[in-house]
C-alpha cells in the first residue's frame, strides 16, 4: 500500500499528526520501533507496577469547557473530549533556592504575590516582563534564536529572581545548556506559570489510549516493531521508508519526530548536508514507590524545583549528576475527581546528568553507579522533603542510556537539538519535522507541533487547512 503520509514515530506529536491527516482521509501510517507507543512520554510495567516515563505533569492546564488556549485548540483540532485526558490540576508546586521559595499554582496570581513577597524591588519589573511575554508572537515559526537570559536581564535586575524563573522552564524543556531561546521561553513560562500543572489519574496511559483509539478509528494505520532504517530519497524528494527488516514503504511524504540530527542520518549519505550540532542534555532519574502518600509524610507539594547551589547551573556536569538541584515530583499530588488517588505513594526525583559517562560504563559498572548516584539524588532532595527512605518499597532508576534506547536520542538528550527547526523542513523535499526539534514543547506543545506541521505542509496544499496560530 503507498500512503500519504509516513510518520516516524509513535510519540505524542507523531500520533496528533495521524489523527489530524486521518480525519481528512489521508492514508497514513505511523511507525514505530519498539513495542510501545508514547516516545519520550511512554509507560512500562514492572514487577507488577506502572510506571509513567517521562510524565511529572501536563502543562497548558485549562478547566473543562475553556475555548482559549493551548488545550482548547488542541482538543478542537482533534476532534477530541475534555474527558478523553480526563486532567487533574495541581495541588501546588514550589521553586526553592538558599533562603527563597516561590510557590506557584495553576492561578497566576499566586506566583505574581509571592514575587512581591521574595522580591519586593522586582514586583513593577516583573509584571512588566510578564506584559512583554503575553505580547510576544512565540508562535511566529520564521522568528530568528534570541537569548532568553538577555532579554529577561533586561527587565529583572536581581540575578536571583532570574535563575528562579529559568528553573523550572529549563528543567522541563531547554534543549541548550546555560539558556533558551526566547521564544521557547515563552512558551514554558506560559505553560508552567500561566496555564500550570495537571495529570490524568491513570497517567499517560489514558492520555495515549485516547490518542491511538481515535487515530485507528479514524484508519489510520498504526505498526509497532517497525524500525526505520532509512528514508528513501530520488530526485532530491522523499519517497517512502525502508524498515530494518528490508521492507519497502512508499509514501508521498516523510513526516519525522526522531530529532533532526537522527532524521538526517536516515538520508542516504548523498543527501545529508552538514549535520547540526546534536543535543547534550540529559538526566537521571529514580521513581520510589512508597507504602504511603507523600502527604501523610509532610511532603504536599506537586512539583518542587530546587537549587542549593549559589547560581543556578543548567548544562551536563562533570560529574555523573549534578545533585546541586533537581526536580522532585509527586503524581499523588493532585486534585483527583471524587477524592481519587494512586494506589501507592510515588516520588520521582530528577537529576542532571553527564550522557557520556552513562553511555560508557560497563553494564556491572551501570547498574551499580546507578544505585550510587540514586542515594546522593536523595540525599540532596531530602533538603526539600521530608525523610521517605524508610518508606520505600520499590526503586526503579533510568538514565541518559536508558533515554537513548527507548527513544533513539542520540546522546538521550531529552529535548534533543540545541537549535529548533520551527518551520519543520529540511534540505530533502516532502520531509518534514515534528515533535521535540521542531519546537513546540511538552506533552500539549508535542501534539501542537504535530498538527502543525501536519496543517502546514501536508494538508495546506489542497487548501483542507491553514496554519495553527495564535495563543
Amino acid at each position: 500500500m503507498r500512503y500519504h503520509t509516513v510518520i516516524i514515530g509513535a510519540g505524542m506529536s507523531g500520533l496528533a499528526a495521524g489523527i489530524r491527516l486521518a480525519y481528512y482521509e489521508k492514508p497514513v501510517c505511523i511507525l514505530e520501533r519498539h513495542t510501545t507507543i508514547g516516545g519520550l512520554n511512554s509507560f512500562y510495567r514492572l514487577r507488577g507496577r506502572n510506571y509513567d516515563v517521562g510524565l511529572h505533569a501536563v502543562t497548558n492546564y485549562a478547566p473543562p469547557g475553556t475555548r482559549k488556549g493551548p488545550l482548547a485548540k488542541l482538543l478542537k483540532q482533534l476532534r477530541l473530549r475534555w474527558d478523553d485526558f480526563d486532567l487533574s490540576p495541581q495541588c501546588g508546586s514550589a521553586v526553592e533556592f538558599p533562603g527563597r521559595r516561590l510557590r506557584f499554582n495553576n492561578d497566576f496570581e499566586l506566583l505574581s504575590e509571592e514575587v512581591l513577597r521574595e522580591f519586593p524591588d522586582q514586583a513593577d519589573r516583573f509584571q512588566k516582563l510578564v506584559e512583554y511575554i503575553r505580547e510576544f508572537d512565540e508562535l511566529d515559526l520564521s522568528q530568528q534564536p534570541v537569548s532568553a537570559r538577555s532579554v529577561v536581564g533586561g527587565f529583572l535586575t536581581d540575578p536571583v529572581l532570574v535563575d528562579m524563573l529559568f528553573c523550572p522552564l529549563m528543567f522541563y524543556g531547554s534543549a541548550k545548556p546555560r539558556d533558551m531561546d526566547f521564544s521557547q521561553f515563552c512558551i514554558m513560562f506560559q505553560a508552567i506559570f500561566e496555564q500550570g500543572f495537571a495529570r490524568p489519574l491513570a497517567g499517560v496511559r489514558k492520555i495515549l489510549k485516547s490518542l491511538t483509539r481515535h487515530f485507528k478509528a479514524l484508519g489510520g494505520h498504526l505498526k509497532l516493531r517497525h524500525g526505520v532504517s532509512e528514508i528513501r530519497i530520488e530526485g532530491g524528494r522523499a519517497v517512502g521508508v525502508v524498515l530494518d527488516d528490508g521492507t519497502e514503504i512508499e509514501a508521498d511524504n516523510v513526516l519525522s519526530s526522531a530529532g533532526v540530527v537522527e532524521t538526517l542520518r536516515l538520508c542516504p549519505d548523498a543527501a545529508q548536508p552538514d549535520l547540526p550540532p546534536a543535543g547534550e542534555v540529559s538526566f537521571n532519574e529514580a521513581i520510589f514507590m512508597l507504602d504511603r502518600q507523600p502527604a501523610e509524610l509532610g511532603h504536599r507539594e506537586t512539583i518542587v524545583f530546587y537549587n542549593d547551589a549559589e547560581r543556578f547551573h543548567y548544562e551536563p556536569p562533570a560529574e555523573p549528576c549534578d545533585v546541586r538541584s533537581g526536580i522532585i515530583c509527586s503524581p499523588n499530588n493532585f486534585e483527583y475527581p471524587d477524592g481519587g488517588q494512586l494506589d501507592e505513594g510515588c516520588l520521582r526525583i530528577t537529576s542532571l546528568a553527564n550522557p557520556d559517562y552513562w553511555m560508557s560504563l560497563p553494564e556491572p559498572d551501570y547498574i551499580a553507579q546507578k544505585e550510587a548516584w540514586c542515594e546522593r539524588m536523595v540525599e540532596s532532595a531530602l533538603g526539600h522533603t521530608p525523610d521517605f527512605r524508610p518508606h520505600v518499597v520499590e526503586t526503579d532508576i533510568f538514565s541518559p542510556r536508558t533515554i537513548r534506547k527507548f527513544t533513539g536520542h542520540i546522546r538521550g538528550a531529552v529535548y534533543g537539538a540545541p537549535e529548533k527547526v520551527l518551520s519543520g523542513e529540511t534540505p530533502v523535499e516532502n520531509l518534514y519535522l515534528c515533535g521535540t526539534d521542531q519546537g513546540f514543547l511538552g506533552i500539549i506543545g508535542a501534539m501542537l507541533s504535530g498538527i502543525t506541521m501536519a496543517n502546514n505542509h501536508l494538508l495546506r496544499p489542497v487548501g483542507e487547512a491553514t496554519h495553527l496560530a495564535g495563543r
